[in-house]
């Protein structure tokens, strides 16, 4: 999808020889759709994965070859997971100079507040 700004999509899927594919157009063709359904099925089973991960862990009872099963999907999942962010960062619109928060409303309140402690967002 090119978003109306001439930038090509990075698709969910490897071509020949694992090199990326890319799709140019306005986002509402059938190779749109059929990225969009890929990228959803992707992230559902990456959601599943990790669930399932979890559940392996926490039982602490587990096989070498199921550790390393767990690693390749696991691996498999993460992959795919940040392609589609990649995919999906590079198509965000660029904010204006003007929109971009810079923090410098922040710089009064750094004085009371102790470094030691990560941030929190809520």
């Amino acid at each position: 999808m090119t978003s109306g700004t001439g930038q090509l999509r990075l698709l969910p899927w490897a071509g020949p020889e694992g090199k990326p594919c890319y799709l140019a157009g306005d986002g509402a063709g059938y190779l749109s759709r059929l990225a969009d359904n890929t990228e959803a099925t992707q992230l559902g089973l990456a959601g599943e994965l990790f669930q399932e991960a979890k559940q392996v862990l926490d039982k602490r009872q587990w096989t070498q070859g199921e550790l390393h099963l767990l690693a390749v999907q696991l691996t498999e999942a993460l992959g795919n997971v940040h392609r589609i962010a990649v995919s999906r960062g590079a198509r965000l619109p660029t904010p204006a100079d003007d929109d971009l928060d810079t923090g410098d409303d922040l710089e009064d309140d750094e004085d009371e507040q102790d470094s030691s402690y990560p941030a929190v967002c809520r």
